[in-house]
């Protein structure tokens, strides 16, 4: 059966964390690309909770994975101040491809050199 009560735990601190992401100061965070928070996903005892981050631009990955890192405590603060929660779950960033990859893949299908046949049409 699946728990609702998590999913919108996750929908919800996706929200905050995206909003909070905003107002970090550390220059390895806020250096010029584009962040996303792409998915959360928390543990039943509310005890952990993996963050999916999505990044447009050119940045030095591992210069990222150790600024957010360093402001973790912070966002998991924020966080605690605005939910509600039982337990504030300790925050693990994970780096996400898929928007990168995705936009990859349309660009090769942009690309391709395909005819369509106008012959189907008058038919």
């Amino acid at each position: 059966m699946p728990n609702y009560h998590i999913d919108r735990i996750n929908d919800d601190i996706r929200r905050v964390l995206a909003e909070k992401l905003r107002e970090v100061k550390d220059p390895r965070v806020a250096q010029g690309a584009m962040l996303t928070v792409t998915h959360t996903d928390t543990t039943n005892d509310l005890r952990y909770c993996k963050v999916y981050i999505s990044v447009l631009g050119e940045v030095d990955e591992k210069q990222l994975v150790k600024g957010l890192k360093s402001v973790s405590g912070y966002l998991r603060r924020e966080l605690g101040h605005s939910l509600d929660l039982r337990y504030t779950p300790e925050l693990t960033f994970v780096l996400d491809d898929s928007i990168a990859h995705g936009a990859y893949i349309n660009k090769l299908i942009n690309e391709l050199d395909i005819q369509h046949d106008d012959d189907d049409d008058s038919q």
